[in-house]
């Protein structure tokens, strides 16, 4: 950890991530239950979810244009925390399908922008120590852990319509505490040529890089649409649900905090591979023993490999591509592409499938990401073959 005296500042950076998240903590697991519990279907709920991932592939990309240019990194993430935060009031307006589709639109449009704004962020804080990343990520992840836990208890016993209240005071949290973090200059010049960035997207690795992680994405639609419909559905209490995902997110706090050292030690190719390689088989455990719980604590436990080593492969994958000035658009054509796209993509058709069969969404989604994993072991791997420098 970083000590009180480090020029890093460390409890800022990570207070933001551990607001961030705990919005994450409770939209992704009640948010469904919340919008099943106004009536709607399970294609209603893919497509509402999918139009919160869809910002995604607009948002990232034009928010880190713009602090590209203007190198005002942080203005951009505090306006657009506090314009997350006034559109969602409108929630409380109307509750249509329409009406609902607007707002979230709306308020995700923004609150999708700054996370990728806020790694580079952070990045930039770390002065070259990015081994350190992890250790303020790890944050997010317990703030997720909090949320998750605290409301999966309290949804056993009161009403999941106070949702919306609690999401309010987390965007509330989100907005304060990026007013603490300070602008921090890049090390490298913010004026580069448009031209720098598309060579950079025309290398068969970067191409690979970003369609694996679409792929990826795309078969965690099930999960983050419909994981705790499905816990619900074959009898786990609302508790039971919250636990299961606070353990998916506590194994990546683990890993995480370990992260820099196999950053270090091994080839991201590999971390990548065994990443993609796991995710596979956590999909296929929960489509195959849902009703077997100590299968779903494995399941949930690889949430380490599919999130977590992989997201952090990914942000260093960004660092070492996207260079001279290009590191917040490369971090939103990162998001945008596979939370935005993916994510959007795998949320409307899980619902499509979901009134087919639940247990066949899972299987759909086991085998995209095999999808994806051939399409990693065969990419180019030159820039994916050493280790981070120490």
């Amino acid at each position: 950890m970083f000590s009180s005296s480090s020029s890093v500042p460390y409890w800022r950076l990570s207070s933001f991530y551990f607001f961030y998240f705990a919005l994450l903590g409770a939209w992704l697991p009640f948010w469904p239950l919340y919008l099943q519990d106004l009536g709607f279907n399970a294609t209603d709920i893919g497509y509402l979810a999918g139009i919160m991932m869809a910002t995604k592939i607009i948002a990232p990309n034009l928010w880190g244009w713009l602090a590209d240019v203007t190198g005002r990194r942080m203005a951009i993430i505090r306006g657009g925390s506090l314009a997350a935060l006034i559109i969602f009031l409108g929630i409380f307006i109307n509750q249509s399908f329409w009406w609902l589709a607007l707002v979230i639109a709306g308020y995700s449009f923004f609150w999708n922008a700054v996370l990728a704004q806020f790694e580079v962020a952070t990045l930039s804080h770390l002065n070259g120590r990015y081994q350190r990343y992890s250790q303020i990520r790890l944050w997010g992840s317990v703030g997720f852990i909090v949320a998750v836990a605290l409301l999966g208890f309290y949804f056993d016993w009161y009403a999941v319509t106070v949702l919306p209240w609690v999401i309010v005071l987390l965007l509330l949290g989100i907005w304060l505490s990026s007013l603490l973090v300070d602008e921090k200059k890049p090390l490298t010049s913010n004026h580069q040529s448009t031209p720098l960035l598309t060579s950079v997207l025309k290398q068969p690795a970067v191409i690979a890089f970003l369609v694996s992680c679409f792929l990826l994405q795309v078969s965690h639609g099930p999960y983050y649409t419909f994981f705790s419909v499905y816990l619900e559905d074959h009898g786990y209490s609302r508790s039971i649900t919250g636990l299961l995902w606070s353990l998916g997110v506590l194994a990546e706090v683990v890993v995480f905090i370990f992260m820099h050292r196999l950053l270090n030690r091994f080839s991201l190719r590999l971390i990548m591979l065994a990443s993609l390689l796991l995710s596979v088989i956590r999909w296929l455990l929960i489509a195959a023993f849902v009703d077997s719980w100590p299968v779903l604590i494995v399941s949930q436990c690889l949430h380490a490999a599919t999130f977590g080593s992989f997201h952090a492969f990914a942000v260093e994958m960004v660092r070492r591509t996207f260079k001279g000035g290009l590191e917040g658009q490369g971090m939103a054509l990162y998001s945008g592409l596979s939370f935005g796209a993916g994510g959007a993509v795998g949320a409307v058709l899980s619902g499509w499938v979901w009134d087919i069969s639940a247990e066949l969404t899972f299987y759909a989604a086991a085998m995209v990401c095999l999808v994806a994993l051939i399409l990693a072991y065969c990419a180019p791997t030159e820039v994916l073959q050493k280790p981070r420098a120490r």
